[in-house]
């Protein structure tokens, strides 16, 4: 009887047994971790919640790869690009409306110091996810061209929320080549 009961047992490993008095065996269920969900990847986190915030390495991974596929060189998060694409993104978000600015991109850049040479930027509105806004930025020729512009080195990117608006979240990518202080 109680080797048939161990090859019973054999048959569920997650289960634990448990020996009783009297020799009998006790099944207990439930006793075993249950499975470890693997984590969502960043790039396809929803994005529509306030404080949400972009995964800023994992944009870097995805557009440097891109490049590297299309004979173009790698791209590094900046922190001031960072600060630029947030106050972009915040402005698009606050405005309810894509592409508003307070001003040229060369002009924001030299209000926060950073100088540099070629400095390109996408606004987008309406993805929740960064693959969704990555997709639609490859697909747009004018979006293509500034993530594959061969000058630029650098990225800063952010996204703004609106709840009730029909984009949700406001997209901005500032992308820039810095230049050496003099």
């Amino acid at each position: 009887m109680a080797e048939r009961a161990l090859k019973d047992f054999a048959m569920f490993p997650p289960r634990r047994a448990l020996l009783v008095g009297g020799g009998s065996w006790l099944l207990l269920a439930g006793c075993s971790s249950p499975p470890v969900q693997p984590s969502q990847p960043s790039f396809y986190r929803n994005l529509a919640q306030a404080g949400a915030r972009v995964d800023a390495a994992m944009a870097a991974e995805m557009i440097s790869g891109y490049r590297r596929n299309n004979g173009r060189g790698l791209v590094a998060v900046d922190p001031v690009l960072m600060r630029v694409a947030e106050a972009q993104a915040n402005a698009m978000s606050g405005a309810d409306q894509v592409g508003v600015r307070s001003g040229p991109l060369a002009t924001r850049l030299a209000g926060v110091g950073f100088r540099h040479g070629e400095a390109v930027e996408n606004n987008s509105a309406g993805y929740l996810t960064l693959a969704e806004a990555f997709s639609g930025w490859r697909d747009s020729p004018p979006h293509r061209a500034n993530m594959l512009n061969p000058a630029v080195t650098r990225i800063g990117i952010a996204t703004g929320y609106r709840p009730g608006s029909r984009y949700r979240v406001f997209w901005a990518l500032v992308l820039a080549e810095p230049r050496a202080t003099a």
